[in-house]
């Protein structure tokens, strides 16, 4: 019986040693500190640094955080042995979906609870940004099955910051004032969360077509 558990004992090490490296991102490397920097940064921003517009800031990033997780979770560039790993039966969509999930996982409910702490300033409520950035993620993950993680990201994350910064930049107005007004209409009411809704749906039925295309996403 002693010797059993002896034996049992490093196989259940391994098996922790294995979930730990498959989750990615969430649980080592800088992405993590990153975001709490994110989180905790705002929330110091308003209470301590008397900032009563933080919310709306905070809202503009939240979509984006766990797109730029994603673009770190997969490829050689987050793994020193992806080839290695590209090549057994867990590369691909699952190992990719399963990273995809620890950083929606840590993100999500961190970035929500800041968003609550914020004052609103009439702003969307803190939980506004969960649907777009569950649609921007999927969205990424589909468009990688053509273009790749990397490229997929930087075009989603980089069309949400234009469509949300780019008119609040060159506008004439205050620039939080002007960022509300724009967060309003992309985040607030049903009409809106409806439509991120449509498009993770559509997003999500994209990547499954796209599955195949896994097995070579990102080997050179």
């Amino acid at each position: 019986p002693a010797a059993a558990r002896a034996h049992r004992w490093p196989s259940a090490g391994s098996r922790a040693v294995r979930v730990l490296w498959a989750l990615g991102p969430a649980v080592r490397g800088a992405w993590l500190p990153a975001v709490l920097l994110v989180a905790v940064g705002a929330v110091a921003l308003a209470h301590g640094g008397g900032f009563a517009h933080a919310r709306p800031w905070l809202l503009a990033l939240a979509p984006v955080v766990p797109v730029a997780g994603v673009a770190l979770s997969y490829g050689p560039h987050a793994d020193p042995m992806h080839e290695i790993t590209a090549a057994t039966p867990a590369a691909g969509l699952r190992l990719v979906l399963t990273r995809t999930a620890a950083v929606l996982a840590v993100s999500l409910p961190l970035l929500t609870l800041a968003g609550a702490l914020l004052p609103s300033t009439g702003a969307p409520n803190a939980a506004a940004w969960l649907l777009p950035g569950l649609a921007l993620t999927l969205a990424s993950l589909a468009l990688a099955g053509y273009v790749g993680l990397r490229a997929a990201t930087a075009v989603t994350g980089g069309a949400w910051l234009c469509a949300v910064l780019g008119p609040v930049l060159t506008a004439p107005g205050g620039l939080t004032r002007e960022l509300g007004l724009r967060l309003s209409s992309y985040l607030g009411g049903a009409p809106a969360q409806g439509g991120w809704a449509a498009a993770a749906v559509l997003s999500a039925a994209l990547l499954a077509a796209r599955r195949p295309a896994f097995h070579f996403l990102e080997k050179s």
